[in-house]
């Protein structure tokens, strides 16, 4: 199929505004703060503002970033696969209004919190107390107990909408220009 000149330009600038709405989307989103470790992206989404304050204040805050504990550490690949798809997940279900209150990891999730656990505290569970590694599908099956079963407040404590509701955490300034919050205005 052959085009015209004219017809060229109308579907190069098409296509320029297209990608250009889309990328000036993903900035708005912040999407590119999410390939950091930053633990201060998770605040992105209002419902993370608990989870990110007990964080803060736990003894992990000192240590280890949210990525720490919530995605898989194996190897680069399932990272950020396993990373790509829970964000997929939590965009879809901000922008549908289908969070829930108190946030739970899904099957998958508690599978890497688990693996992440015992990976950080291997020398704690084979020297000092001897539990060994569980892995998380024994516990499904019953033979045994996951980490959060004795440690259910580690790092995050008792979460909810209103359980922090003094917390200060770092909101990330909107990246809208000026010129769009005056037309919002």
């Amino acid at each position: 199929m052959i085009f015209t000149k004219q017809k060229q330009i109308i579907i190069c600038v098409l296509a320029g505004i297209i990608v250009g709405v889309g990328l000036l989307f993903l900035y708005l989103l912040r999407a590119h703060t999410y390939v950091t470790d930053e633990p201060a992206a998770c605040v992105n989404c209002h419902v993370m503002s608990p989870y990110y304050a007990t964080w803060k204040h736990s003894s992990h805050g000192r240590d280890a970033t949210c990525n720490d504990c919530h995605v898989p550490h194996e190897n680069f690949l399932k990272k950020w696969l396993f990373k790509g798809t829970d964000g997929v997940k939590h965009v879809a279900a901000f922008v549908t209004g289908s969070e829930e209150e108190v946030i739970h990891p899904q099957t998958a999730s508690s599978q890497v919190i688990m693996n992440n656990c015992i990976r950080c505290h291997e020398q704690l569970n084979t020297e000092f107390v001897k539990t060994g590694r569980m892995d998380f599908k024994s516990t499904l099956e019953g033979e045994g107990h996951a980490c959060w079963d004795c440690h259910r407040d580690v790092p995050h404590g008792e979460n909810g909408l209103s359980s922090t509701p003094a917390a200060i955490v770092p909101y990330p300034e909107s990246p809208a220009p000026e010129w769009l919050k005056e037309m919002i205005k």
